[in-house]
């Protein structure tokens, strides 16, 4: 199978290989040394580490076919991952779930044909919105390694073959799966950009969308096409299709670590004193560590998100702010149905947190207090975005998705309301 490669080829995806990673751990040696602001280089470095694994993975698939499976499982796991760490990096640039809210509050998202959300009705930028962006992504994310199990366990019972799209075969199910999941996944960031576009744009976006999309996007894509090529035999077979993929992914990977520089500049958070820097290894280790991605997994999918939706799991020297705020405390049928679900809590107001805003660090091309302080217009450059803070108020069902609030300090169980007292 290696003689369908000419050796020539090989050595070029391996030059290719060798400088894509060497690049990439320069940037993200760069970016351990100076960091600064660890809320959003974290994302960055999780980003970057996509060229060193997506080449190697590549390269070892190309010049160990047999065991391509298990090196492509790898890649494709991490795809999922590069997408979620990018839609946390461009959430944490606006300040969070609560400064968009904040924001963009009274705003919605009109109907497009462009956006595909023509036959919908508008929608509201709240953080119902937000929380639908973030589910969209993680679904992404946990669903991925799962499919993957799936295939290795069907690949060894000999019911899974890349590009074989019969209908015997597993292979065609599977795609189709993956292809609704990482379309709602890549739908989701995009909804997510166009509202967001105007808080993004001092951080520069669109090169980093580019990058992003055109690595995770076009890869995907190009790996279906060149299995249709086989099936319909422009390309020899399917084995020829799957090598001809891992050496393109190669070429690419060069490119994309050039590109990187460019779009994650080091340079941003060097020398700014902006905060002071962990040193490498623990830069490295607060890098890797998990635990954003689990608190917001169960924060997103948990059954009584509705309750803290703008929490902050950020490890900011100043952690989480406390706010006095105001909530809607259900009465009537609504305190029936929310005391199926929860015990009800009091109407104290102490201690409610809203994470609308992030630690400010001053070095920043835009904080998050400038965010959640900016004009009110400065949102509208979108046509496809309406103020409709003003219209006439339209009834809704009663809302709490602004506060977070701890039931711990509550007491378990409280009495009945009076349904003959005033209200």
């Amino acid at each position: 199978m290696g003689e369908l490669i000419p050796i020539y080829l090989n050595i070029v995806a391996f030059l290719c290989t060798s400088g894509a990673i060497v690049l990439a751990a320069l940037h993200i040696y760069r970016h351990l040394l100076n960091y600064t602001e660890p809320t959003y280089q974290r994302f960055i470095v999780r980003i970057i580490f996509m060229v060193p694994v997506y080449a190697l993975t590549s390269f070892l698939s190309l010049v160990l076919p047999e065991s391509s499976i298990y090196f492509n499982s790898i890649r494709e796991v991490y795809e999922a991952w590069v997408i979620y760490n990018f839609f946390s990096l461009c959430l944490a640039w606006v300040g969070g779930p609560g400064a968009v809210v904040v924001s963009l509050g009274g705003r919605v998202l009109k109907p497009s044909w462009y956006l595909m959300t023509c036959c919908f009705s508008p929608i509201p930028l709240d953080g119902r919105f937000i929380r639908k962006c973030k589910q969209g992504c993680l679904q992404f994310v946990i669903l991925k390694p799962i499919l993957v199990v799936v295939t290795l366990v069907l690949y060894a019972k000999g019911k899974y073959k890349d590009g074989n799209f019969s209908p015997l075969q597993s292979y065609l199910y599977l795609t189709i799966i993956y292809t609704i999941s990482y379309t709602m996944a890549l739908y989701a960031l995009a909804l997510f950009y166009v509202a967001c576009k105007d808080l993004l744009q001092p951080f520069n976006p669109v090169p980093k969308f580019i990058i992003i999309k055109s690595v995770v996007f076009l890869t995907y894509w190009q790996g279906v096409l060149v299995f249709l090529a086989a099936k319909l035999r422009v390309i020899e077979d399917a084995e020829e299709a799957a090598l001809l993929q891992n050496f393109i992914i190669c070429v690419e990977m060069l490119v994309a670590a050039v590109g990187h520089f460019y779009a994650f500049p080091y340079k941003e958070y060097a020398g700014a004193n902006i905060g002071v820097t962990r040193g490498f290894t623990a830069s490295l280790g607060h890098a890797l560590k998990l635990n954003d991605f689990y608190h917001d997994t169960v924060h997103q999918f948990a059954p009584t998100y509705h309750e803290y939706v703008l929490y902050n799991n950020s490890e900011g020297e100043e952690g989480t702010r406390k706010y006095r705020s105001r909530t809607f405390v259900p009465t009537g049928p609504e305190m029936d149905s929310a005391r199926k679900n929860k015990p009800m809590v009091g109407n104290k107001l102490d201690d409610i947190q809203l994470s609308c805003v992030a630690p400010f660090s001053p070095g920043t091309p835009m904080s998050s207090a400038s965010v959640s302080d900016a004009p009110h217009s400065a949102a509208m450059g979108s046509s496809l975005l309406v103020d409709i803070s003003n219209s006439v108020p339209v009834p809704v069902p009663y809302d709490i998705t602004l506060v977070e609030l701890d039931p711990s300090s509550y007491p378990e169980k409280v009495p009945a309301a009076d349904r003959d007292s005033n209200r």
